[in-house]
């Protein structure tokens, strides 16, 4: 047996392979992951975006990252439910920390998320980002767009993010408006779930509201989401607000009426046929939080997206192999 260690995220000398950290103590990066940045070779990266001075209720998001860690702490070296596999046997992730951000000039931010985010999708790995308030999901946008074209929107949340915006403003509450108007979303293959206010336009993008969330199974959402992305390229971002209160309460603009965190895990879990490029998880606000449920919560969203990936990555290399041996039968 090798021996163990502690504090793996400064400890591992490799970006696969477990941890063997006690979920009470050491080091506390993203699922015990290597905090480095280099970011070469890694097949996803792990990224706070400590940031929320767009809020226009409750402020506390810029915290977020910090407690979306402390909660990964929580997944312990077994396989990872609902994927039944351990995640890092072979795919390489890696904690970059956070965006270092102006304080002061927060007309700095978008430009420097994007700038940053640019920076790491050059590597060819997977951006997770942690935020933060929803309006870092701006530039993030602009950064994957910037290499897959107009992409297709998948957002859980409670609130639209659809209001009138000059393109200048620092609103958590406009940037998608901004995102169809500047071509950066196509809406034709975008969808938001768990829609539970108003907001004056929709942008064409299709709805599914927190009552039809509550009317429908985790399958028939998936399929939804699916149908709608149509196989273009996706960015997902998750507002934990799109959770009901009673499963999220610490958060900014919390909304009565959301689906449980289960039933939203499991359409998570049954989208792997959606192209997704990057994602995030927003709006975790940890000083509203409660014995970190709203934490567990987003650490868990988080967890699921890097499942998919490991779930794709190794599709890809089967299919690879089977590429090879049927070329080598072929005599090719």
């Amino acid at each position: 047996m090798p021996a163990r260690t502690i504090d793996h995220a400064f400890t591992a000398t490799r970006t696969t392979g477990r941890a063997d950290d006690p979920t009470y103590a050491g080091a506390l990066s993203f699922m015990r992951r290597r905090y480095t940045k280099n970011v070469k070779g890694a097949d996803a990266i792990v990224w706070g975006i400590p940031f929320d001075a767009a809020v226009t209720n409750r402020p506390g998001a810029r915290f977020g990252p910090q407690a979306i860690r402390r909660a990964a702490a929580i997944f312990d070296n077994d396989p990872q439910y609902p994927f039944d596999r351990q995640l890092f046997e072979t795919m390489a992730v890696v904690d970059y920390g956070d965006c270092l951000l102006d304080t002061g000039n927060h007309q700095k931010t978008p430009a420097t998320i994007e700038r940053e985010a640019a920076k790491l999708l050059r590597s060819g790995g997977f951006l997770l980002s942690l935020g933060g308030d929803h309006f870092v999901t701006w530039p993030l946008l602009k950064a994957h767009a910037a290499i897959h074209g107009p992409l297709a929107l998948v957002q859980f949340d409670a609130h639209q993010d659809t209001w009138p915006d000059d393109g200048k403003r620092i609103d958590h509450g406009s940037f998608v408006a901004r995102a169809v108007k500047d071509g950066v979303i196509d809406p034709d293959r975008s969808i938001q779930v768990g829609i539970r206010t108003h907001a004056p336009e929709d942008c064409g993008i299709k709805i599914i509201y927190g009552h039809e969330v509550e009317e429908m199974r985790a399958a028939d959402i998936a399929y939804a989401i699916v149908e709608r992305t149509g196989g273009k390229k996706a960015y997902v971002t998750f507002d934990i607000d799109c959770l009901d209160p009673a499963f999220a309460p610490g958060t900014g603009t919390p909304v009565a009426g959301g689906p449980s965190t289960a039933k939203m895990l499991s359409v998570l879990r049954q989208i792997g046929q959606v192209d997704i490029v990057g994602a995030d998880i927003v709006e975790v606000a940890p000083a509203y939080d409660h014995a970190d449920i709203t934490a567990i919560a987003g650490a868990t969203v988080a967890m699921h997206y890097l499942g998919l990936l490991a779930e794709r990555l190794a599709r890809q290399e089967a299919l690879g192999q089977n590429g090879a041996e049927a070329n080598h039968a072929a005599g090719i």
